[in-house]
């Protein structure tokens, strides 16, 4: 008994632990909120239409879905593989990385540091984890999982924005606070109390981690974590990497709009692009949907606009979120055929969910 309460008391005090947040809005930094009304100070997006939803450039018409000899499937577009050719190009740009399943990504940079992108160890942070498992919604065959000695190496993790597929408590924990935390502003006052190093960045602002050049780039989307009281009060975007030149950018949840050639004007072209390609797609409000995801098509369109050297997408697999996906496999498939329907010039790295490559 004496030893259980001793360790609840060392719990606790680590809880309590005030956590150490700075924060980068100088120089080139953007901040855009709303000035007046009742929504004062949320934050939004750059690019906004005057009413209703924006033109975009190319939209697949017809059967967007079509068998592709390189998936393999248990059932049409559902529990997939892909068995097609990986081509990595010879970037020769120190960066290597493993995609661990939906948007999380293990980095590891040309200085030697390991980073994570959205880590989240299983497919919701509680409590959507919890309502998952109430409501009988089935688990997916595939988590991510990384060793203790893997999580212990991390350097540094970046957060995109606060939704419980990209965000989770549960994992943080699991990481610790050994590793620095870069997350969009506001975004500091949801992470749990114990101790932990957290830099928070405007879009476009700067940080650097020993050799590596942290960058908060603009997204299309939108921040929540409760179900009242707290829509957009917090920031969210990409994040870029660059070391000695050469560059890694990592979009986040993201729809199409002009922030892709913003980037690339500022930046350059940029050598390896992690970019999303799912749920996009509802049968009751597709048009909200692709305004705040982009479609395969809108993520090729992108990666040309990037001029990216190799694009490598994600959000599809049988680790993913289904909300708003016709199934585990369609995005990928829509890919492949948009990929052809455009004569897309950007080099496509396919990878399945555990894969790893070094660029």
């Amino acid at each position: 008994m004496k030893l259980s309460m001793v360790s609840a008391g060392l719990l606790l005090s680590a809880c309590s632990t005030p956590n150490s947040v700075q924060q980068q809005i100088g120089g080139q930094a953007v901040i855009e909120q709303v000035t007046e009304g009742e929504n004062q100070g949320m934050y939004r997006n750059l690019y906004r239409p005057q009413k209703g939803y924006p033109d975009y450039p190319v939209t697949c018409d017809g059967d967007c879905y079509p068998a592709h000899p390189a998936v393999a499937c248990k059932a049409p577009a559902q529990d997939c593989q892909y068995t097609g050719p990986q081509l990595a190009p010879a970037l020769d740009s120190g960066f290597s990385l493993q995609w661990l399943g939906h948007a999380s990504f293990l980095v590891n940079t040309p200085d030697g540091q390991q980073l994570l992108f959205d880590p989240v160890f299983g497919q919701f942070d509680w409590p959507v984890s919890w309502a998952q498992h109430l409501a009988g919604i089935i688990k997916r065959p595939y988590t991510p999982k990384l060793s203790t000695e893997q999580l212990a190496a991390t350097d540094a993790v970046l957060y995109s924005h606060l939704h419980y597929d990209h965000f989770s408590h549960a994992s943080i924990a699991q990481i610790g606070t050994g590793a620095t935390y870069y997350l969009p502003l506001g975004m500091a006052a949801y992470m749990p109390k114990g101790g932990y190093n957290i830099v928070e960045q405007a879009w476009y602002s700067h940080s650097q981690q020993n050799e590596l050049n942290i960058h908060l780039m603009p997204a299309h989307h939108f921040n929540s974590r409760k179900l009242f009281n707290d829509h957009n009060q917090a920031m969210w975007g990409g994040w870029l990497l660059e070391h000695g030149g050469k560059t890694l950018f990592f979009a986040g949840d993201t729809g199409y709009s002009n922030h892709f050639k913003d980037i690339q004007q500022r930046y350059g072209d940029i050598d390896i692009c992690l970019l999303p390609i799912a749920s996009y797609h509802h049968e009751k409000d597709g048009a909200w949907y692709r305004y705040v995801h982009t479609t395969p098509e809108d993520a090729l369109v992108a990666a040309a606009e990037l001029s990216c050297k190799v694009m490598i997408p994600w959000g599809y697999g049988n680790a993913s979120w289904q909300m708003g996906d016709i199934s585990s496999h369609s995005p990928l498939l829509r890919l492949l055929h948009m990929q052809q329907q455009l004569d897309s010039q950007v080099p496509l790295l396919i990878l399945n969910e555990g894969d790893s490559v070094a660029l």
